[in-house]
């Protein structure tokens, strides 16, 4: 199989200082523009992926960060952008980018075994016990209206339990509106996360949650929003890490947790498992034996449209590069390895209109497949 040749079609440095800046990041999701996100220890910079294409390095919105980019989850910004949501050790915050302070939701420290509130990060940004902690996420629904954030509980004013085990699991799952935070609706995790991401689906009263527990799995829940409450459910045994929902909401991506040597394609809602595709006995005739181990690379693997997903496998061991797939997930055959016009060192990520980017460091590459000859 010949597979796939990809196509240059845009390229940029996105603004930021290696080393000081996190590298960034992508925000994509069904029916949201693809944003990158570069987060500052004073700042969150949120650029439109078009007007970086276009040459335009000016952010879209930036927004003043209430701590370090040390400190906290994965944050998040509205489709808007009229906010962004800063999840932190000890509060989820909604900052505007005049630095106005919209809500905060406090909740229990995530660092270690602080079982207490705290009223800002002052109280212990110097404190080495609060130095790695774990921490949760957020994501704003595509409609504006919801905000989920994984926080770790109890929430002030809820009955603790009389049993104050730091072992014992406390975990929330949260919808807010976005205006006041107000609780729509709430659920009990039952993770112990050292991390977690949310993966949105195409209908706004839907979420998916990936919670990272180290050697221990990575828990895979469905939360949806129903007549006032959150139903969820959860699939795979904690041995699944969920990476990506096709567009049209048909369908959701998970790599075995294990090992990464299984990319399963499961039908939404029911979880059903409609095919897997092994990382070392792909269609593609890609053996491994000869470079060890191969498996599927445990990042986010975004859609160039409702079937057709990038992904990326690496080898445990050996010179052997990364390398790129597009993955029908209909069929998990199809389109074969993506040949580049140079190496390619970074993470493939669909951002939908039959496009790719690939983000080395502050390095941004768009591409598409290139046009038959």
């Amino acid at each position: 199989m010949s597979g796939v040749v990809a196509e240059l079609v845009g390229a940029v440095r996105v603004p930021g200082e290696p080393g000081v800046d996190d590298p960034p990041r992508m925000l994509t999701g069904p029916g949201r523009r693809p944003l990158v996100l570069v987060r500052k220890d004073a700042e969150l910079a949120v650029y439109d992926l078009g007007g970086l294409r276009a040459g335009d390095l000016t952010p879209t919105a930036v927004f003043p960060a209430p701590w370090p980019r040390a400190v906290g989850g994965t944050v998040a910004v509205s489709p808007d952008l009229a906010y962004a949501i800063f999840p932190g050790v000890h509060a989820v915050r909604a900052v505007e980018p005049s630095g106005r302070l919209r809500w905060e939701v406090r909740h229990t420290c995530w660092a270690g075994l602080c079982l207490g509130y705290h009223e800002s990060y002052a109280e212990y940004a110097d404190d080495p016990e609060h130095r790695y902690p774990d921490r949760g996420s957020s994501w704003v629904g595509r409609d504006g209206t919801t905000v989920w954030v994984h926080v770790r509980g109890p929430l002030p004013g809820d009955d603790r339990p009389e049993d104050d085990d730091p072992r014992a699991s406390r975990e929330t799952w949260l919808a807010l509106a976005a205006v006041d935070a107000r609780v729509l609706a709430r659920a009990a995790t039952g993770t112990y996360a050292a991390g977690s991401h949310h993966v949105p689906h195409p209908d706004p009263a839907v979420m998916g949650l990936g919670v990272g527990e180290g050697q221990d799995g990575s828990p895979l829940l469905w939360g949806r929003l129903h007549q006032g409450g959150l139903d969820v459910r959860h699939f795979g045994d904690d041995a699944y890490v969920l990476v990506g929902v096709s567009p049209d909401g048909r369908r959701f991506v998970t790599i075995d947790h294990a090992s990464g040597e299984e990319l399963a394609v499961h039908r939404h809602p029911d979880g059903t498992v409609t095919g897997i595709l092994f990382a070392d006995r792909s269609p593609y005739g890609d053996p491994a034996a000869d470079v060890g181990h191969r498996g599927w690379d445990l990042m986010d693997h975004g859609f160039l449209d409702d079937r057709v997903m990038a992904a990326a496998t690496s080898v445990s061991h050996g010179d052997d590069p990364v390398r790129h797939w597009l993955v029908d997930v209909v069929t998990l055959g199809g389109e074969g390895p993506i040949s580049y016009p140079h190496p390619v060192r970074a993470h493939p990520l669909g951002v939908g209109g039959g496009l790719w980017v690939t983000l080395d460091e502050f390095d941004l590459r768009v591409w598409r497949r290139a046009p038959a000859r």
